[in-house]
């Protein structure tokens, strides 16, 4: 009847299950908002056994979630603080596609904001470990895993690299479906955090604001007349469709 059980309904009913009551419709009366109006439906889900010993296993379930919800509070509140000086990266990095608040405050524990400690966006993405390696022999090249780096920022941007994959209308979307058509879902995923790495670079170093190329932005490389084609076929389609029913016979 509900989607989730620790919403603010389902939390009155687990505690007054645990305080030990077992009326079906006295618990199912305390649903609220769109619980409502299943107040039946839930007067029949609730009418089941729940002895002490559910009460004794349900009461130390609800303080372990307190206590981790009270943990990570008191941690979110040291982080921000912590965080302040590095308030405008964050702004910089905010619109980023698939950047959240947890990406970002990765990204500044990791690299301090400061990039001027790699000379270029290829050394950043080295370090984090999202740049591909390359094995020579014998004059051959062959590509193997990415190199060795930071666990933790890479794992951010990897993360990062999949929720922006998902993101309607951005260049990183494009791109991941661009390479995971040929190499896979993984490698696609590798490829576009090594771009996210470089635009972390690009933002922090000269503190520009982001712009997305767009999901096209494939298409317009690949062929810049494209477009303009397609506009004036539709154009001429448009234009014959009204004089073939200019000329046409009367009814």
């Amino acid at each position: 009847m509900a989607s989730k059980v620790l919403t603010q309904s389902g939390r009155s009913m687990v505690n007054a299950l645990i305080d030990g009551q077992r009326d079906p419709a006295q618990l199912a009366d305390l649903a609220k908002g769109k619980l409502r109006p299943k107040i039946p439906d839930l007067t029949e889900a609730l009418t089941a056994h729940f002895g002490a010993h559910h009460a004794v296993a349900a009461r130390r379930i609800l303080d372990h979630v307190d206590f981790l919800d009270s943990t990570v509070a008191a941690l979110t509140e040291q982080i921000n603080i912590r965080t302040e000086p590095y308030q405008g990266a964050r702004e910089l990095l905010l619109p980023v596609p698939g950047f959240g608040r947890l990406t970002i405050d990765t990204v500044i524990a990791e690299t301090g904001a400061d990039m001027s400690r790699f000379p270029g966006p290829g050394h950043l993405a080295k370090w984090a470990g999202v740049c591909p390696g390359n094995h020579e022999s014998g004059g051959k090249h062959r590509r193997v895993g990415v190199s060795p780096g930071n666990p933790w920022l890479r794992r951010a941007l990897v993360e990062a690299a999949r929720a922006a994959a998902r993101t309607k209308g951005s260049y990183f979307g494009a791109q991941y479906r661009q390479i995971a058509k040929r190499r896979g879902p993984n490698k696609a995923a590798v490829a576009v955090a090594h771009s996210l790495s470089d635009l972390v670079w690009h933002l922090l170093s000269t503190g520009e604001c982001y712009h997305d190329l767009g999901d096209d932005y494939f298409q317009r490389r690949s062929d810049p007349q494209r477009q303009p084609r397609r506009l004036v076929a539709q154009l001429e389609q448009l234009t014959y469709h009204v004089d073939l029913t200019l000329n046409s016979p009367a009814v």
